[in-house]
């Protein structure tokens, strides 16, 4: 047997941190064992589609290097691989449904239903459509109140439906009962629960790996496996990602299950990746640190966790901090243009790109995401005029400086090698030796001149990138002279 997992997200937004989650794992799983991993676009919901979120899903997905083998843009033996150019191919069964008895037409109006759940709720009995529809035909309904002209499908459960099966994380699942689900829409479409059962049947699926909130809606997609004569597949549901107070991770509380926030907040993919991948599972190694093929080449579904891991993006920002360390300095450089081109301070010119190359070493151990570039080198690439030093800082370290600037601006002025050893060399003699300070205190109102901030990389080494003459002005022009 050829092992074959997808990934279906629905393109309704920007995508979800969910969807590399579920296709990290699906992924690992296929290269062990030589299959295909399929990428479907679920776009039924018409009433939340965004055109653009389709490319946004293969654009993320590829960015992180979690690659397809057949899908809308590639193609493959099972194409269309969006269920909305496979419209035709779920009427038949429906049809099938109807004429076998596991299915039947329901009329009743999104109004009459919100009144039956009112009523249900009223009363404290389980919610559940109560099969008013159930039998009759649409003369019979349409005598009684809440009738709609165009009927949905529905599931007729029946009493004893697949409630316990085995799940290759969990072991034996004991899944709640269901309701008569609505399987076809009365606009044509069908309902998530039809549609994924039958793409994954004719797409020859073999493991179904999602979400664990889907854990009670298996009983409805085993009994349409079942109803329609086609084998089960294995089903594996993983863990929920969960915010700090343990509630599901949603782009609604948390920016970080954006897919795209964390390109904009500077994350390297191959950080991400091993995050999410320690978020649910563990090499027998118990490595924190490892490569997508480390994790695919040890992959056992026993190792993963069940209990929903909280998303910590301390943990990640560490993770990716020491990822940046290990990029060698000239892909550092190349990853941190568009951040400061973003900012408007980086031309792409022969000399932008040597201050970049410069100044990466100063800063390679100092960030935990590629975005604090644009606060570590706003002093180097800023144009003067719009150089300003942060009010805390002023507040903070030059306040009561003066002497210190004074003495700095006359001890590098005579400098004819402009050197980070020469530039230190003049510093420590004029501040530590000659006004008997200790490094840290002579150090900071300099730097808060001519950085602009508390915070920035080595001094010295700030200091002859940026150049005598721009130093100069910033130590003689600083706010409180």
């Amino acid at each position: 047997m050829t092992v074959r997992l997808r990934v279906a997200p629905s393109p309704t937004g920007d995508p979800h941190v969910g969807t590399a989650y579920m296709s990290l794992f699906n992924l690992a799983f296929v290269r062990q064992q030589g299959g295909q991993f399929v990428l479907r676009i679920e776009d039924t919901d018409r009433a939340r589609f965004r055109a653009d979120s389709e490319q946004q899903v293969f654009d993320m997905l590829s960015w992180l290097g979690l690659q397809w083998d057949e899908g809308p843009d590639k193609g493959g033996p099972f194409a269309p691989y969006r269920q909305s150019e496979r419209l035709e191919t779920y009427q038949p069964h429906v049809e099938k449904l109807l004429a076998d008895g596991h299915a039947y037409y329901c009329w009743c109006t999104p109004e009459r239903l919100q009144e039956m759940r009112e009523d249900q709720q009223r009363r404290k009995v389980p919610t559940g459509y109560d099969r008013l529809c159930y039998g009759k035909t649409f003369e019979e309904r349409a005598a009684l109140p809440g009738c709609s002209d165009v009927p949905v499908v529905r599931m007729l459960i029946p009493d004893d439906p697949p409630l316990h099966f085995t799940d290759l994380i969990r072991g034996e699942v004991n899944a709640p009962m269901p309701d008569d689900q609505v399987i076809l829409k009365a606009d044509g479409f069908p309902t998530y629960h039809l549609a994924v059962v039958v793409d994954d049947h004719l797409m020859g699926i073999t493991h179904v790996v999602r979400g664990e909130e889907w854990i009670s809606s298996t009983p409805k997609h085993l009994l349409l496996f079942d109803w329609l004569g086609w084998e089960r597949p294995a089903f594996a549901h993983m863990p929920l990602l969960r915010n700090v107070d343990k509630s599901k991770i949603s782009k609604r509380k948390n920016p970080a299950a954006r897919l795209t926030w964390f390109v904009e907040q500077g994350y390297l993919p191959e950080a991400l990746l091993n995050f999410l991948g320690l978020l649910g599972y563990s090499l027998p190694s118990g490595e924190e640190i490892f490569t997508f093929s480390e994790m695919s080449e040890s992959f056992d579904w026993t190792r993963v966790n069940t209990v929903g891991p909280v998303f910590d993006l301390d943990k990640l920002s560490w993770l990716n901090g020491h990822y940046i360390r290990e990029l060698a300095e000239d892909d550092l450089a190349a990853r941190l243009v568009p951040f400061l081109t973003e900012a408007g301070w980086y031309d792409g010119s022969a000399e932008h790109a040597a201050l970049l190359a410069g100044s990466v070493p100063l800063i390679q151990t100092r960030m935990a995401v590629l975005s604090e570039v644009v606060d570590l080198l706003r002093f180097l690439f800023v144009a003067d005029e719009d150089f300003v030093v942060d009010p805390v800082a002023v507040e903070k370290s030059l306040v009561g400086a003066v002497p210190v600037l004074t003495a700095a601006a006359d001890a590098l002025e005579p400098l004819t090698s402009w050197s980070t050893e020469a530039i230190q060399t003049a510093m420590d003699a004029a501040l530590l030796d000659g006004l008997g300070l200790k490094r840290g205190k002579a150090y900071a109102p300099v730097r808060a001149a001519v950085c602009g901030s508390t915070i920035a990389p080595p001094l010295p080494e700030s200091m002859a990138l940026l150049g005598k003459d721009r130093v100069l002005r910033r130590l003689r022009g600083a706010p409180v002279l």
